[in-house]
C-alpha cells in the first residue's frame, strides 16, 4: 500500500518519537528477560526513546514476579507493568496497553522471542522514509525467513495466508504475522473496529486498515520458533482461523 500523506524528513523530528512496545504475556518466565535484554540494547545502542509494557494475564509461572525484578534493574520509566486478572485475550490486551502507553509510537510482538528485536530500527527507518501508518514484518518477502518450523508448520502458515490472500486482498504477504509498527491513533482507530478474537484478530487489523486507507509498508524478518515454552497453536486456534476467515470475507 502506498503512504496517503507527504513523506516526514528531520531527524530532529525522528529525535522527538517514542516507542512503546505492548508485551503481553502468558507463561513468559523464561523468555521475558532474554527479550528484554534485547529490546533495551537494540534500542539503547541506536538512541531511541522508549518503554517496555508488560501486559501480564496472571501467569501461573510466576512471569509477572519476574516482570518486576525487570522493573527494578531497569527502571519503571522503561519497563511499565500494567498486569490483569485472567486471560482476557489479545486485543484487549492492546487496549489495556495503549491506554497506558507515553509514546507515540506503538510496537507490537511477541514476548517468546519469535520477533527479534534487531528488526526495530529497519521498521523506524523505513516508517520515517514515507510517513507510513503501519510498519509490518513479513517472512514472505526477499530477505525474510522462518527457523525452527517442522514442514506442517510451514505449509500451514503458507496455505493460510495463500487462502487469506484470495479472499481478502489485504495488499501485505504476511497476513497472519504479529510484529509491527503503528503510529498510536491508527493502531487505536484499527482495534476499535476489530471485532474478531484470537489468531484471526492479527489479520483482521491488516484487513480493516486497507478498508480505512491508512498507508502500510513490509519489512523482511526472520521468524524463529519461541524459545522456551510450547506454542500455543492447536487444532483449535486452525478451526477458529478458518471461521473467522469466512466471517472476515462476507462482512468486510
Amino acid at each position: 500500500m502506498s503512504p496517503a500523506g507527504s513523506t516526514t524528513g528531520s531527524g530532529s523530528a525522528a529525535a522527538k518519537n517514542k516507542y512503546s512496545v505492548l508485551l503481553p504475556t502468558y507463561n513468559e518466565r523464561e523468555n521475558l528477560p532474554l527479550i528484554t535484554w534485547l529490546l533495551v540494547k537494540t534500542f539503547t545502542e541506536n538512541d531511541i526513546d522508549f518503554e517496555i509494557i508488560v501486559i501480564d494475564d496472571n501467569s501461573p509461572d510466576g512471569t509477572l514476579e519476574v516482570a518486576k525484578q525487570l522493573q527494578k534493574l531497569y527502571g519503571a520509566d522503561r519497563i511499565v507493568l500494567r498486569p490483569r486478572a485472567g486471560k482476557l485475550g489479545l486485543g484487549t490486551a492492546y487496549v489495556h496497553g495503549i491506554k497506558n502507553a507515553t509514546g507515540n509510537f506503538i510496537i507490537i510482538m511477541d514476548a517468546d522471542m519469535s520477533h527479534h528485536p534487531k528488526f526495530i530500527p529497519e521498521f523506524i527507518q523505513k516508517q520515517q522514509q514515507g510517513d507510513y501508518d503501519i510498519i509490518t514484518g513479513s517472512r514472505y518477502i526477499n530477505g525474510g525467513g522462518v527457523h525452527g518450523w517442522d514442514l506442517r508448520r510451514k505449509l500451514t502458515s503458507r496455505v493460510a495466508n495463500y487462502i487469506a490472500d484470495i479472499l481478502l486482498r489485504p495488499g501485505v504477504s504476511d497476513l497472519t504475522g504479529s510484529f509491527r509498527l503503528y503510529k498510536k491513533h491508527v493502531l487505536t482507530n484499527i482495534i476499535e473496529a476489530t471485532v474478531s478474537k484470537g489468531y484471526v484478530f492479527q489479520m483482521e487489523m491488516m484487513i480493516r486498515a486497507r478498508q480505512f486507507g491508512y498507508s502500510v509498508e513490509e519489512v523482511p524478518i526472520t521468524f524463529v520458533d519461541r524459545v522456551f515454552g510450547e506454542s500455543k497453536l492447536g487444532a483449535d486456534e486452525v478451526v477458529g482461523y478458518l471461521k473467522g476467515l469466512m466471517t472476515l470475507f462476507v462482512s468486510v
